[in-house]
């Protein structure tokens, strides 16, 4: 009798986790756009636009269950990269540059057909900082797919984690 009572608790009583933070209703939403954000930054990084695009069309493709379709999508994510720059960060005792900092910006429009009220456009910003005994083409790459993932996180918590 415990043992039945045990079992019947167990499966009535099952909870779901999910790990990767989404909070997305399945039944009502199943798929998303994302187009391609175009670079509207004056510096640019040429593989910058592929490396962000693509990555955050992975994060969605491996971290929801939604079919990511070219258009009329349940959820839309648009937008564009619109600064890329780098600065001083931090002055050595001898007057010159120690570090400089990378940054990274895009603009996003995110639209919830299903619910309109989490519509938004925002700012997104992610950086990086290197050792100015580096030159930015040794560091770049490293650096820019960084910042995208960062961004990419980012993104993703804001439009379908609701954090």
């Amino acid at each position: 009798m415990v043992c039945l009572t045990t079992i019947t608790c167990v499966v009535a009583c099952s909870v779901s986790y999910k790990f990767n933070g989404a909070s997305i209703d399945y039944n009502k939403t199943k798929t998303i756009q994302i187009a391609d954000f175009p670079i509207r930054a004056t510096y640019v990084w040429g593989p910058m636009a592929s490396l962000f695009n693509n990555q955050l069309k992975d994060v969605f493709s491996n971290q929801t269950r939604l079919i990511q379709v070219r258009r009329d999508g349940d959820l839309k994510i648009e937008g564009e990269i619109t600064q890329y720059q780098q600065r001083n960060k931090s002055v050595s005792a001898d007057g010159y540059s120690a570090q400089t900092e990378l940054s990274m910006t895009v603009n996003v429009r995110f639209t919830n057909t299903k619910n309109h009220d989490q519509d938004f456009e925002r700012q997104f910003t992610a950086t990086q900082t290197y050792s100015t005994t580096q030159s930015l083409n040794s560091v770049q790459e490293e650096l820019v797919t960084q910042m995208c993932n960062d961004l990419c996180d980012q993104i993703f918590n804001a439009t379908v984690a609701n954090w």
